[in-house]
């Protein structure tokens, strides 16, 4: 058996650690049973950025006529878009590997046999400290020639003339805009008559409406059966009881994420999983046996990369700068990089209103902005919800061109002392976007300061 001071199951974020770990002279191990870098610049979040940038493009072109210019596309080569994204994911893993100077990298499966000893093909290891981070993977395709955000990437398969995808969360919503900004036929199946469920009503429901402006959906609906054959896949579709046929030559599921902790073999340890599959722990990170630790989606909490990423930062201070205090998010932002664009932190109205949380409500355009007005388009919203009795920001929701971008102002402000009168006073470049918010903030304020007057 070989002995080491930290042993990291999953090579995503938590690398980092990894190598930090080796630099202050630890001996490590690394265990991946893929691709070092794991599953965001892999299969995730970047291949699936690159190719929206793409779409932002062709989309400009083809709505170009409401800035008064007649333009066509002529021809978009997806072949070079996949070609040029591929070769950029094809390089990650061996980027990743260059940095392991001082650790030992293991490609495989790690599985527990006891509590601290892992067994990765066929060779035992054991360390006084290690750290889980086998984050998720898609729920299960129900056919075996259909894709999941996984095995599309890297994207080496036949271009198709048409595409179905199932889902109707983030990552269905943005490949499903990138296919059809592309020229490629694409229709989206939603079970329900919503899009971003978990967005703000009042968000979601204009994100409904701009969405399906350039993508077909269908809504509540559900495939009964998929068959394939002649290099298409014929769907049997449920939709408002009526039955119906659909045809493509690919499908896409995209329809949720599932744990890896059952790929672990956890039943030889104490270490815990909740009712969904994923790894309970304490505030310290820490599992149920001494020592061994679970970050980033593997624990089922605020799985995104930026989250796992801060989780890691902080184990690898409490291991190895005597760092004592438990980490605790502030806030956790998250984007759908789509068309239109949506950003979001902290509550939602509905999730306020459920939880008994007094609140004010503001929404705001963005035509006070020159810049904004410029993209001639109506849609793009802020929306604010407020304590009315501390002028803490409890939620801020954004949706339109650079959601993301802009919404950093409002995390700075929160990150801070979160007073939503900090953004209604400071100075803003006019006319950038940015001077969006400088509305909302009033409208905001002043929403607070009535709600105060008459209590």
């Amino acid at each position: 058996m070989k002995t080491y001071d930290l042993i990291i199951i999953g090579g995503g974020r938590a690398s980092n650690l990894a190598v930090t770990a080796a630099s202050l002279g630890k001996k490590v191990a690394l265990i991946e049973k893929t691709s070092l870098g794991g599953t965001c610049p892999n299969r995730g979040c970047v291949p699936s950025k690159l190719l929206i940038g793409y779409a932002h493009v062709a989309r400009a072109v083809k709505e170009s006529s409401r800035h008064f210019i007649d333009a066509t596309i002529e021809n978009i080569d997806v072949q070079k878009i996949f070609d040029k994204t591929n070769a950029y994911v094809g390089s990650i893993d061996s980027r990743y590997e260059s940095r392991m100077d001082g650790v030992d990298v293991y490609r495989g499966v790690g599985s527990f046999v006891e509590n601290k000893v892992i067994d990765v093909n066929g060779e035992k290891l054991t360390a006084t400290n290690i750290v889980i981070a086998t984050g998720t993977r898609p729920i299960e395709v129900p056919h075996e020639k259909a894709w999941s955000s996984d095995t599309i990437f890297p994207f080496e398969k036949e271009i198709p003339k048409s595409i179905t995808v199932v889902g109707s969360g983030f990552i269905a919503v943005e490949l499903a805009n990138f296919f059809d900004a592309v020229g490629i036929k694409t229709t989206l199946i939603a079970r329900s008559n919503h899009l971003l469920s978990n967005e703000d009503k009042e968000i979601s429901e204009i994100f409904k409406e701009e969405f399906i402006k350039n993508v077909k959906v269908l809504f509540k609906t559900t495939v009964e059966r998929i068959s394939h054959e002649h290099n298409e896949f014929t769907l049997n579709l449920i939709s408002n009881d009526e039955k119906t046929t659909h045809k493509s030559e690919a499908l896409l599921y995209a329809t949720g994420r599932v744990s890896n902790a059952d790929l672990l073999g956890l039943q030889n340890t104490d270490i815990e999983v909740n009712e969904r599959g994923f790894i309970k722990r304490d505030e310290n990170f820490q599992t149920k046996v001494e020592g061994v630790y679970v970050v980033g989606d593997a624990s089922g909490n605020h799985m995104l990369q930026h989250a796992a990423a801060f989780e890691v930062n902080h184990l690898g201070k409490m291991l190895y700068k005597e760092e004592k205090e438990p980490h605790q998010f502030k806030y956790m932002p998250h984007a759908v990089f789509t068309d239109p664009e949506v950003a979001s932190v902290g509550k939602t109205q509905e999730q306020l209103e459920e939880q008994g949380i007094t609140y004010v409500s503001t929404t705001t355009d963005w035509l006070a902005s020159a810049k904004a007005m410029s993209l001639r388009i109506k849609y793009p919203r802020t929306k604010l919800l407020i304590d009315p009795n501390s002028y803490e920001i409890l939620g801020a929701h954004m949706i339109g061109p650079e959601s993301a971008t802009m919404m950093h102002q409002v995390l700075a402000i929160m990150h801070l002392d979160n007073d939503i009168r900090h953004l209604k006073e400071m100075l803003y470049i006019h006319p950038a976007l940015s001077e969006a918010l400088l509305p909302a903030a009033v409208n905001a304020v002043k929403k607070v300061e009535e709600y105060n007057a008459v209590k």
